[in-house]
């Protein structure tokens, strides 16, 4: 044999590995074969390490949202927010007004008519009234923007004709408050009427009125109207009864003219939203109050445009023989002006508030008994903040009142819609639940009745 194949053979003899030797652990042989790949192998793995301003820039929103936005920052700069003691310069075609009444796409607004408008009014005009009420339309912007013009809101007016009475709300100033529905804004108190006959009080019906009244928050007077169809012992044990309940009635009649200079001196330059069920004697009272002289002067303190009906009676239905309910008559809101100054809103009756905006835990709020007896245990309380007095240990309640049964019943009515939103929408927020409200008083509603609330 050769010399060089001997070597090779001695060579190849080294590199075999002899089978009694342990062979090298898996993960060792894996480390050493991926150590040994190209760059280019674990390409497939960098995506799980992106650059973080690459991941930045994908997660950036898109050119419609970021042109959304803008879009939306220049329209709310062209209507800037006012607040109700904002005094914005104006020119001679602007003006700022009150909205009396909405129907359809038009708007009556009562507006004060500057200086330099006067020499632009027709002959005819009356030089002794303080303002004019004109017909608008609401500017397209405030639609995009989402901002609502109601019924009572104070509104800045632009591109006035004062020859035909025509403008545009360019802008709407901040509110005071509202109510929903009815829809009117700035309202400064309510004022619930009930009769005592044709149609009879209801109590829970009247407890329930009272509720919803007392969740907005805005100063409330109570008056029963028809009192010449009863005799004084029922008007003198209504009267008890409503003490007792942390009320003071006001007794009223239109067909005799008794409390009615009582009302008249209470609705004096407010803006009063009256509410009730049909029936009651709602647009009777504000015709007799409109008509009477303590209210209304001889003077017209705003000039109307042609064919107002700012002062015409308002339309008055019949009760109901058959049901004893009355009949829907007031078909929209309108704020009815004062010669003395201000405002009677009238609203359609409805015989069932909705009480949306009531919660368990606000509803002892709305009773004036449970208020007056936690005022008047001051400094004690209940032994827990979120005490329903029903009997819980440790509550100053008593269930020796009246209207005691009328809560409870008011409280399991708002559990059980509570309990039902937080199944069905997961939330209790209050617009959420608007539509399965009204969908579930279809039947009341066939019946006559009509379910809404205040707000």
């Amino acid at each position: 044999m050769s010399l060089a194949s001997f070597s090779v053979l001695r060579h190849h003899h080294r590199t075999v590995v002899s089978p009694a030797a342990p062979l090298p652990p898996l993960t060792t042989i894996l480390r050493r074969c991926f150590r040994c790949l190209p760059v280019t192998a674990a390409a497939p793995t960098a995506k799980h390490h992106r650059n973080p301003n690459q991941q930045r820039q994908q997660q950036a929103p898109s050119k419609n949202l970021l042109k959304a936005k803008q879009t939306f920052k220049e329209f709310s700069s062209l209507a800037p927010v006012l607040s109700r003691d904002d005094s914005p310069p104006l020119s001679d075609s602007q003006a700022v007004g009150i909205v009396a009444a909405s129907q359809a796409n038009f708007m009556r607004v009562i507006v004060q008519e500057q200086e330099s408008s006067k020499t632009k009014l027709p002959e005819s005009s009356s030089s002794s009234s303080a303002g004019l009420e004109l017909l608008c339309v609401v500017r397209a912007l405030l639609k995009k923007i989402k901002r609502r013009v109601m019924v009572g809101d104070k509104v800045l007016v632009g591109s006035i004709d004062w020859v035909d009475r025509r403008g545009m709300i360019e802008n709407v100033f901040q509110r005071d408050n509202e109510i929903l529905d009815p829809p009117v804004a700035n309202v400064d108190q309510l004022l619930v009427l009930f009769s005592l006959d044709q149609p009879k009080v209801e109590p829970f019906l009247l407890t329930r009125f009272l509720v919803e009244a007392e969740s907005t928050g805005i100063p409330l007077t109570l008056a029963l109207n028809k009192i010449e169809l009863v005799d004084g012992e029922a008007v003198s044990s209504w009267k008890a009864r409503l003490r007792s309940w942390g009320y003071e009635p006001i007794f009223c009649s239109v067909e005799t003219g008794h409390g009615l200079d009582l009302l008249a001196f209470k609705l004096r330059d407010q803006t009063t939203v009256i509410v009730g069920p049909s029936g009651v004697g709602k647009s009777s009272l504000i015709n007799a109050l409109r008509s009477n002289p303590r209210v209304c002067d001889s003077l017209v303190w705003f000039e109307p445009i042609l064919g107002s009906k700012w002062f015409e009676d308002q339309r008055v239905g019949e009760v109901s023989t058959r049901s004893g309910r009355g009949k829907h008559t007031t078909r929209h809101v309108s704020l009815l002006p004062l010669s003395g100054g201000g405002y009677l809103a009238d609203t359609p009756g409805f015989n069932q508030p909705s009480l949306l905006k009531v919660t368990k835990q606000s509803l002892a709020q709305t009773f004036p008994e449970i208020r007056r007896t936690v005022s008047a245990n001051e400094p004690a309380k209940c032994s827990f903040n979120d005490c329903l007095h029903l009997g819980e240990p440790g509550c100053i309640m008593k269930g020796d009142w009246e209207r005691y049964s009328y809560y409870i019943q008011l409280l399991d009515e708002i559990r059980i819609r509570e309990e039902f939103q937080l199944r069905t929408f997961g939330t209790k927020r209050e617009g959420d639940v608007r539509l399965w409200w009204k969908m579930e008083t279809v039947k009341s509603s066939s019946t006559g009745e009509k379910l809404s609330f205040l707000g």
